[in-house]
């Protein structure tokens, strides 16, 4: 299914919105500096939100047309659909590591390697083709997002053990194989998107379900069960959250069928620096010459990314000499 530019740009817009406004809302729903819910509640209602959301989409569809609403029921296929849930719980088990070594403003500069590692794999693992120009793209939007994360010259800043840089790499890493394995899944096949959402998401819900008992379990149920307190705290401010978690995975969804992980990357890195602008206004965040060169760097990445190939107008053509045309000869012989 043919997709327009413009759908493109405007499922990547929605995504930089939705990822912009997350950490306004969880900065918003913090109480005396503190979350007064347990935060890993909100992923898995998020997941299950996308789990019951695919399942009544890909109802509606199936109804309306069955082709359309394609199926891969074979177990080697669904198998493929943990990978990424697993991949993600050693990344977030790794950044809770990496935070050990480093501090956070060095921490969310590492952070931005993701950026390239997944240009990489981009290229290794999808055979995806990706000129100089847009490489040079990538950099300077690692660059760009760096830049408005120093806060200044401290010296403390990317000042750490090598433990803590190996583990920043690894982190990336991780980050960019999920992303660019979920887009291989969602691309071997023309599965409905809905169901490969469904696949997706009933894993997520399963894994994080399995993380709260772990964690439960861990602190020896002091504080009794998630299946009984999971949703102490919870406000308005805590289901929007979910509920933005939600649609911003269904977006992701759509842009890994239908575009690509880079669209993604700017969407996501884009939705950093908006936050920034407007946390200026929402949380008095003084504005910086950083903050204001990464952007203007951002900007000039997004251009060079999604410039036309051929973008340069057509140079005057060279004079040609004319050609002399000898007179045809008539055969007066008949």
């Amino acid at each position: 299914m043919a997709h327009s530019t413009g759908k493109k740009i405007a499922a990547a817009a929605t995504l930089t919105c939705l990822t912009c406004s997350q950490g306004l809302l969880m900065e918003a729903s913090k109480v005396n500096g503190h979350y007064p819910y347990n935060v890993a509640t909100v992923p898995l209602m998020s997941e299950l939100m996308k789990f019951v959301l695919s399942s009544f989409l890909l109802y509606q569809q199936y109804s309306k047309d069955r082709l359309a609403a394609q199926m891969t029921l074979d177990w080697r296929s669904v198998m493929l659909f943990p990978i990424p849930s697993i991949i993600y719980l050693f990344h977030n088990n790794v950044q809770f590591y990496t935070m050990a070594y480093v501090d956070a403003a060095t921490y969310q500069i590492l952070g931005n390697l993701k950026i390239v590692t997944t240009g990489f794999l981009f290229w290794i693992a999808l055979k995806r083709y990706l000129s100089r120009i847009q490489w040079l793209a990538l950099l300077l939007l690692m660059a760009g997002a760096t830049v408005s994360q120093i806060s200044g010259c401290e010296g403390s800043v990317l000042a750490a053990p090598v433990n803590g840089y190996l583990l920043g790499i690894l982190s990336a890493l991780l980050s960019a194989t999920a992303g660019v394995y979920t887009e291989f899944l969602m691309k071997k096949n023309n599965d409905s998107l809905y169901f490969q959402n469904l696949q997706l998401y009933g894993f997520g819900t399963i894994f994080n379900a399995l993380r709260l008992c772990f964690d439960d379990a861990s602190a020896g149920y002091e504080n009794g069960s998630w299946l009984t307190s999971g949703l102490a705290g919870w406000n308005w401010i805590t289901w929007t959250i979910a509920i933005n978690f939600a649609f911003s995975g269904l977006f992701v969804s759509w842009i890994m069928k239908y575009a690509d992980t880079i669209v993604k990357v700017y969407a996501t890195s884009s939705a950093m620096l908006l936050t920034a602008v407007l946390s200026v206004w929402f949380f008095d965040l003084e504005p910086t010459l950083q903050m204001f060169l990464g952007i203007l760097i951002a900007c000039v990445s997004i251009n060079l990314y999604f410039m036309p190939k051929d973008s340069s107008p057509p140079g005057p053509s060279l004079p040609t000499a004319a050609v002399k045309e000898e007179p045809r000869r008539v055969d007066r012989t008949r």
